[in-house]
């Protein structure tokens, strides 16, 4: 179980056994669940957070991508992982490059 709450009280919850089962990322349904943070030392904090607890990191990520981030000098900064029954997860940071 995952529970996640903000300070206002709104919450997300994760619920469930986990389960043998494959998911296409790029099929039917949703592909992934994103969470945006308020810099890129946020992703990177996280990133080096899910190294330590044993997670594996995907796409090569932490990373720029410089064909989400629109305009010169914005970046769309990444981390992407899965749950453990195979939800793929991103943290993510759009703003001014650092």
């Amino acid at each position: 179980m995952l529970a996640v709450v903000d300070k206002h009280g709104t919450s997300l919850w994760f619920v469930g056994q986990v389960k043998e089962v494959t998911n296409d990322y790029d099929g039917p349904g949703m592909n992934h669940l994103a969470i945006g943070t308020a810099t890129q030392a946020d992703v990177n904090a996280a990133a080096t957070y899910l190294r330590e607890h044993g997670v594996e990191l995907l796409f090569e990520t932490p990373r720029h991508r410089p064909e989400f981030s629109g305009d010169a000098g914005q970046t769309y900064y990444q981390v992407m992982f899965t749950s453990p029954d195979r939800i793929l997860l991103e943290i993510v940071y759009t703003g001014p490059k650092a």
